[in-house]
């Protein structure tokens, strides 16, 4: 556990966000692609999303961040996850609060000054 009781957690989260949670997210973008021969899978990718942003407002449900107390890499691994789901994140509200803490603070501001802005999607 290298020394650190919540890092399975961590760790947990790390895989989560590539390996579970962009899935979904991902395929709604392509499918949009695709106009009218991709309409019969958005059910199916919209409960996906649904579901995997379903768990991960119920998991900052009283936290402020994914893991212990403070911001950890799991934030800055699932905060993709968060920003690609801009135009659900009002049904998730622990979601919306969790994305503006973290955008909020010093250092994402002064990455967005130096890198410039970013729209994911677009």
């Amino acid at each position: 556990s290298m020394g650190w009781p919540e890092y399975e957690t961590y760790q947990q989260w790390l895989h989560y966000a590539e390996g579970s949670a962009m899935l979904p997210l991902m395929l709604k973008l392509y499918v949009s692609r695709l106009g009218e021969a991709g309409a019969p899978l958005a059910p199916r990718i919209d409960s996906e999303i649904a579901n995997h942003l379903g768990f991960v407002n119920q998991s900052l449900e009283g936290a402020e961040w994914l893991v212990g107390d403070h911001l950890t890499g799991a934030d800055i691994q699932m905060s993709f996850v968060g920003e690609a789901a801009r135009g659900l994140r009002a049904q998730y509200p622990n979601i919306d609060a969790w994305v503006r803490r973290f955008q909020a603070r010093p250092a994402y501001q002064r990455a967005i000054e130096r890198g410039g802005p970013y729209a994911l999607a677009n």
